[in-house]
């Protein structure tokens, strides 16, 4: 029996837990501060921009398109295991193009894609209008492209989807537990130690004498509703332009985000009213039926990015194989959980 502690509940947390839980030679137990799905997860719009990313090799590509593959029988296998609804849409990502672009860019892409069995397609403005009438092209938008294999998923929804299912297969979840508490736990009683507690990854790995530098950026987004229905009620994808991304989530409700607010000499970062405000504006031009919408919410999040490194960081602590770091996913933490959670399982079976 291996003994395995997990830090941190967000959906990487979740997602390893469960994904180890299906292995009977391993004793798992999940500590977090808090409540699951907080920080960085609670925040995350959960847009899952795979195929549509411009990433088509090494081990950016690899994550992508486990993940994407998983995804597809993860959110009904847990729908089955626990009778919980998991919000997933799977009618796509449509991106507007805006004047400028390298539309021989997204040519190439979409033959790259097509070697490597995915599909995107190129919609001229004519298609968009067509298929998405509630949305104002102006002279701005050339083009789009239309990723019919991407897909949005709700974080919180699937992360205690993910605990429920790990719970059922025998995981023990600690909530409410300080990281420091944990981490004597770990140090004493397990025998691998999986570190993916996004922002306070770096006072834990810290604390192990091996500061793994995990920064914030913050985001922020807003909850509408509309009273009338917009668009197309057959069709219904994620709507991007220029890292704006207006998000159905069904009843005629829409999340839109999200901002990319960094740090000013390393210190705290507060939300800017300012750039939300021009996420809205730009949200309400592509889509002028947002104007009437009501704000239910507003909120903001801190996702953890590697300072100097790409991200995410998927390894083994330097000098200690027996901690593992799965952190600093940055924007991707949704998209890329279940490959993290995969490469995880793999590294501690070995």
């Amino acid at each position: 029996m291996i003994r395995v502690a997990i830090i941190g509940c967000g959906i990487v947390g979740a997602s390893i837990a469960f994904e180890l839980s299906q292995f009977p030679e391993l004793k798992v137990t999940v500590f977090d501060k808090q409540p699951p799905a907080q920080g960085s997860t609670g925040a995350a719009l959960g847009v899952l921009m795979g195929v549509i990313s411009h990433k088509t090799k090494g081990r950016n590509w690899q994550l992508r398109e486990t993940s994407l593959q998983r995804y597809e029988t993860l959110i009904p296998e847990l729908e089955a295991v626990t009778g919980r609804k998991i919000p997933f849409n799977k009618q796509g990502i449509l991106m507007l193009c805006s004047e400028g672009e390298d539309l021989i860019k997204w040519e190439n892409l979409i033959a790259t894609r097509r070697s490597q069995g995915w599909q995107l397609e190129l919609w001229d403005v004519e298609r968009v209008r067509d298929r998405c009438p509630h949305l104002s092209l102006n002279d701005r938008i050339i083009a789009a492209i239309y990723s019919p294999q991407d897909r949005q998923v709700d974080p919180t929804a699937l992360t205690l989807a993910l605990i429920d299912a790990a719970e059922r297969n025998g995981v023990i979840f600690e909530f409410g537990v300080p990281v420091e508490a944990a981490e004597i736990a770990a140090s004493l009683e397990f025998d691998r130690l999986i570190v993916c507690a996004g922002l306070g990854s770096a006072a834990v790995t810290a604390s192990l004498n091996q500061l793994v530098d995990i920064r914030p950026v913050l985001g922020q987004a807003l909850h509408l509703r509309s009273a009338n229905p917009l668009g197309n009620p057959d069709f219904s994808p994620v709507i991007t332009c220029d890292d704006v991304h207006i998000v159905p989530v069904g009843n005629q409700e829409f999340w839109v985000g999200a901002t990319v607010e960094f740090s000013e000499n390393g210190g705290e970062i507060q939300a800017n009213a300012d750039m939300l405000a021009q996420v809205m504006a730009r949200a309400r031009s592509l889509c002028p039926g947002l104007a009437e919408a009501e704000i239910i919410r507003k909120w903001s999040g801190l996702r953890p990015r590697p300072e100097g490194r790409p991200a995410p960081i998927i390894e083994t602590l330097p000098g200690n194989d027996r901690v593992f770091i799965a952190s600093g996913h940055y924007r991707n933490g949704v998209l890329l959980a279940p490959a993290t959670a995969r490469s995880i399982r793999e590294m501690i079976l070995q």
